[in-house]
């Protein structure tokens, strides 16, 4: 059998909702995000899946995703590690600003850039190459021996931390990852072989990025 790796992005959270850039700030899940991650742990065992170990960031909305979506499985009491590796790219002095005046501060290209750029940080926080920077070394130390041993692993993430992840696997270009996005609360299904090259993929639930 094939070795199991599902990645999740949490739920919609408050900060989501309001439009604002989130990054390291800690809201929580409005109730649109926890029914999210209901809805993931619920296709999840109506797929047949169950894991062995669950990884989640030191941010709460990914770890309320992680437990909800658990809870739904019928595996709440699955060892979950929590390491602030895969938390969400650091926005710098972004954090908390609706996105809409940020635009109107620095301009729509200026603030474009920041967001979609590969390797171009905000002020005072991390470009996407920044954050593959601590989310990769994490991967290949602590999550993909697991996998190689059979463990069944799941991970509850956020966009960018998860993007980072889904570059590697899926051998993305800097213009390709730059392209992509997940969806809040869709369950990404990877079959690796014992080397940790991607042999299957699939999207759980079909929702709208943002």
């Amino acid at each position: 059998m094939a070795n199991l790796l599902v990645l999740v992005r949490h739920g919609q959270s408050e900060w989501n909702e309001q439009n604002l850039f989130t990054g390291w700030r800690d809201p929580g899940l409005t109730e649109q995000g926890k029914e999210e991650a209901r809805a993931a742990g619920h296709v999840l065992k109506e797929k047949g899946y169950r894991f062995d170990i669950a990884f989640t960031s030191g941010l709460s909305r990914a770890q309320e995703t992680n437990r909800l979506l658990l809870g739904e499985l019928g595996q709440p009491d699955l060892p979950v590690i929590k390491d602030q590796a895969l938390n969400e790219r650091d926005y710098g002095d972004l954090s908390g600003l609706n996105k809409d005046d940020a635009r109107k501060k620095w301009g729509e290209e200026q603030v474009h850039i920041w967001r979609r750029s590969y390797d171009v940080p905000p002020p005072g926080g991390e470009s996407l190459k920044d954050t593959a920077e601590r989310v990769l070394p994490y991967y290949e130390k602590e999550i993909l021996p697991r996998v190689l041993k059979g463990e069944r692993v799941l991970v509850a993430a956020h966009g960018n931390s998860l993007r980072a992840l889904v570059m590697q696997l899926d051998k993305l270009s800097q213009d390709q990852v730059i392209a992509l996005n997940i969806a809040t609360g869709a369950p990404i299904v990877y079959e690796l072989d014992d080397k940790g090259n991607v042999l299957r993929k699939e999207i759980l639930i079909e929702r709208e990025a943002h």
